[in-house]
């Protein structure tokens, strides 16, 4: 590398998705070769059904099994550490970038920024710390992840709760890119829909259309389609406060498309299309062989007709218990098996477990049994290593881990462009 290697801090860290996409896996030769290294990272799960902090434990197994360096790690409520940095009693270190995926919440303040209060009425706690901790420690880069859904909540002002984001962040200083990937679209096994948003502070002047489709990090990352509708631009309050109270009201949709660019509180935002022409990964290339698979994920027949109820379309008139109103209740039908020869869908956190529910993965094996995916096929969709998981967590705990996760290959990618733009500065 022609230059140090590029310092990371990553928040809401999981298993390490966005440390394994930008340092590697700690059991390949290449570890440590990427051009980052990860200076800290913050992984809590509050309190409640699953107190046990088993992502923080998986994390520091795979990237620190030793303890060699057990500063690099906080286990605590990110308000908390974030305090504790603030008296003088953790240290962050400085980093240039500041990665993480974190959770889609009510981002309203509730009084303006002239005010010394201003942002002391917030609700979404978690990207507040986000904010907090880019004013403390103001890196050159932030990479975030997010559902989304973030890009037209909530739905009595869309996208009011993006447009809090990027007015804090222009307030910063950072300009910003985002675009929402669906991950099958570029090869990968599974359907995946997110949006990631990258941001850079003090950057030269933006020619915003251009950087959505050809000059910025997401459109080399991630080369689009120009779809014929066109851009559409327009500027953000610099007051939260203002966002909170007028932006969005009356919109059907958010004024916010799937691709973007911000700067100075100049918004340019279009629809895109993917271009790839790769080869797409399919269910069935992630598949254990069938005599490999523990008999407990495979699905009795008594609970069979069950998992046929559940995944089928419905329209059945019901009872609130508590008000006796009565009502339809509808909803379509999906897929019974899952389809192998397209990429899965999307893994969600309630994967594990024998139940039977509508939306946990079933596929049909070759002697005409039915079962549910074992934790490493659900490590292989989103390119964790087999195993990773493996660290002393319950097989439900493992499903839960990788549907909080990402795609370890989008920010690999990114990381990626990030590297060779950050090496020629």
């Amino acid at each position: 590398m022609t230059k140090e290697p590029i310092k990371v801090v990553e928040l809401f860290a999981g298993v390490g998705g966005f440390r394994l996409a930008l340092e590697g896996n700690p059991a390949d030769d290449d570890y440590g070769k990427r051009g980052y290294e990860v200076v800290w990272a913050n992984q809590w799960e509050p309190p409640g059904t699953r107190s046990r902090q088993f992502a923080f434990d998986c994390y520091t197994q795979r990237f620190d099994p030793n303890a060699d360096y057990p500063e690099r790690h906080s286990n605590l409520d990110i308000a908390a550490a974030l305090d504790m940095a603030e008296n003088g009693e953790m240290d962050i270190p400085d980093h240039d970038l500041l990665v993480g995926g974190f959770p889609c919440q009510d981002y309203s303040v509730a009084k303006p920024l002239s005010q010394a209060v201003g942002l002391e009425g917030k609700k979404g706690v978690l990207w507040w710390e986000i904010y907090r901790l880019l004013k403390m420690k103001t890196p050159k880069y932030v990479l975030l992840e997010n559902v989304d859904r973030m890009l037209k909540s909530p739905a009595s002002q869309r996208g009011r709760d993006f447009a809090i984001m990027l007015t804090c962040l222009a307030g910063l200083g950072y300009s910003v890119e985002w675009r929402v990937i669906n991950a099958s679209e570029y090869g990968f096994p599974q359907r995946r829909r997110r949006v990631f948003i990258y941001a850079e502070k003090d950057s030269a002047r933006w020619d915003l259309c251009e950087r959505i489709t050809t000059t910025g990090v997401m459109a080399e990352s991630f080369p689009i389609f120009q779809k014929d509708s066109g851009f559409d631009e327009f500027e953000i309050n610099p007051d939260p406060y203002q966002i909170t109270q007028f932006f969005g009201f009356g919109d059907k949709v958010s004024k916010f498309q799937d691709a973007g660019a911000m700067q100075s509180f100049k918004v340019c935002t279009r629809r895109t299309e993917p271009v790839f022409s790769g080869k797409t990964t399919t269910l069935s290339e992630i598949l254990f062989d069938e005599e490999d698979v523990p008999e407990e994920f495979f699905i009795n027949n008594g609970s069979l007709e069950r998992w046929k109820y559940l995944k089928g379309a419905k329209s059945e008139a019901r009872t609130n218990k508590q008000t006796g109103h009565k009502y339809n209740y509808a909803e379509g039908g999906m897929s019974f098996p899952d389809k192998l020869d397209q990429p899965a869908r999307t893994i969600l956190t309630g994967e594990g477990g024998n139940s039977p529910s509508r939306f946990k993965h079933i596929i049909l094996t070759s002697s005409g049994r039915y079962r549910r995916l074992v934790p490493e096929e659900l490590e292989r969709l989103q390119g964790f290593p087999d195993d990773w998981t493996n660290t002393g967590m319950t097989n439900n705990n493992r499903a839960f881990c990788m549907g909080n996760a990402l795609v370890v290959g989008i920010p690999e990618r990114i990381g990626q462009v990030l590297r060779e733009r950050h090496q020629k500065a």
